[in-house]
């Protein structure tokens, strides 16, 4: 691929808000791919994708993009070449008004596990960080906003190594602290330090055994905790039969980690009977998908995830059961059970607010049943995640499933979650959308900037 200040898309504002799609191999003769539809959220390991900036009331998010169809690399049906845009935008609070779709860089690729990640530096700088699916596929990318709060202009600050599935967070007690998957034998987690996001640690290996791991991390500023839950993937199976969850935290900025009862982890973990392991679903036969991670204004850690009996789509390997599995000095981990939808990728994450908790997910059948994503509803706990209930229905009469519903850093009530749609077992455009905390605003973003639409995907 050209270098990214080479190309013609280079910072150059787009006049459209246009979401990728993607068929993701195996093929199923009923259902279609293993997972597809509108992923410019996707996927869950990266993050954040959004973060509000308060000092200048605006919400900032970024998405994997695609040309226009009439471009001969629109193509995603697997991992050949393709235009996948880095696409960032915004949101101004202030006049309620979205502000115009900047594409940072083509990633010259068909392959939406490399859309990227966004941060905010303490100064309000824009970080975007470019990820490669493993060591075959493109180079990774860190890139700079050439002026705070500005997602209108960027730079190059790093073109290697290779990093997948980006996680960052940045405090001004620790520094940078950058969770990133590596490929060698498996799926390796790793950690990385800066104090600038300039120049960078050697990486420094977190757990690496079976076939390798995903995770969900998060940093909450008020505990000064670093957590980080993963599965594993056994051997053989690997990572169609990821399985089991796992949870470590750190108070020193990811140098050293404990688990949630607070006893010494040793890094990498390396065995699948580790003490930091929450719960055993392998010998239940059953595989995690991990959504989301919080911590409780007491400074305990929630995690959010769904199991099933398999991994291909279908009723067969249902129910697709999402649990929340948090911990408490008086009763260690307890395990609930929330709620059902019918796919592994159905995704949404947790919102922890003083009176409230919330999950905005894809839960209800949509017009591509057992395909990831569907109808969205609002689902609220008032006891602390004991008990939830659907509040509403956010979309409805859908033409496609709405898929990876992502919660900003720091999340404004009017934009408080966004997505994409997309048809789940053939390619289809693509469309974004957000809305509100309460899910009654649901806004589509038109093809044509500084405007939306009121309501769900019909037409």
């Amino acid at each position: 691929m050209p270098d990214p200040a080479d190309q013609p898309l280079f910072c150059k504002a787009l006049s459209e808000f246009r979401g990728v799609w993607h068929g993701q191999p195996a093929f199923f003769p009923e259902f279609g791919p293993k997972y597809g539809g509108g992923l410019a959220t996707y996927p869950y390991q990266t993050r954040p994708m959004a973060v509000y900036a308060k000092a200048v009331n605006k919400t900032f998010f970024c998405w994997g993009g695609s040309l226009p169809d009439s471009d001969p690399r629109t193509r995603f049906w697997d991992f050949g070449p393709g235009g996948l845009l880095q696409m960032v935008s915004a949101y101004d609070h202030e006049n309620g008004r979205l502000l115009d779709p900047v594409c940072v860089f083509d990633k010259w690729c068909a392959d939406p596990h490399d859309n990227p990640a966004l941060q905010m530096d303490p100064e309000g700088y824009l970080w975007l960080f470019s990820p490669s699916h493993g060591n075959w596929t493109t180079r990774s990318f860190i890139h700079k906003s050439v002026r705070p709060y500005d997602h209108t202009r960027w730079e190059t600050v790093s073109d290697s190594p290779l990093f997948a599935y980006p996680q960052i967070w940045v405090d001004g007690r620790f520094g940078w602290m950058f969770f990133h998957t590596r490929y060698a034998k498996g799926r390796g987690l790793w950690i990385k330090f800066s104090s600038t996001g300039h120049t960078w640690s050697e990486p420094v290996p977190l757990a690496d055994f079976g076939c390798g791991h995903y995770q969900v991390s998060c940093f909450d500023e008020a505990s000064a905790r670093l957590g980080l839950a993963f599965d594993y993937h056994p051997e053989p199976g690997g990572l169609d039969a990821r399985t089991n969850l796992y949870f470590m935290q750190s108070f020193d900025g990811g140098r050293t980690f404990r688990t949630a009862e607070g006893g010494s982890v040793e890094t990498p973990v390396l065995s699948r009977d580790h003490s930091c392991r929450v719960y055993d679903y392998e010998a239940e036969g059953k595989v995690v998908y991990l959504r989301d991670l919080r911590y409780t204004a007491e400074g305990e850690p929630v995690i959010l995830y769904v199991t099933s009996r398999g991994h291909e789509p279908g009723p067969e390997r249902g129910p697709h059961t999402w649990h929340l599995a948090g911990w408490s000095a008086d009763a260690g981990w307890t395990i609930r059970t929330l709620f059902s939808s019918d796919n592994n990728y159905d995704h949404g994450e947790l919102w922890i607010g003083e009176k409230d908790w919330r999950i905005l997910a894809p839960t209800e059948t949509g017009p591509q049943p057992y395909n990831p994503g569907g109808e969205l509803a609002l689902w609220v706990s008032k006891d602390q995640g004991r008990t939830w209930r659907c509040e509403r229905r956010v979309t409805q009469s859908s033409r496609y499933n709405h898929t990876f519903c992502r919660v900003p850093v720091n999340a404004h009530p009017e934009f408080h979650s966004f997505w994409a749609d997309g048809h789940a077992r053939e390619p289809s455009e693509s469309s974004l959308y957000f809305c509100d905390r309460e899910g009654t605003a649901v806004r589509r973003m038109n093809r044509t900037p500084l405007a939306f639409t009121q309501g769900a995907s019909e037409e």
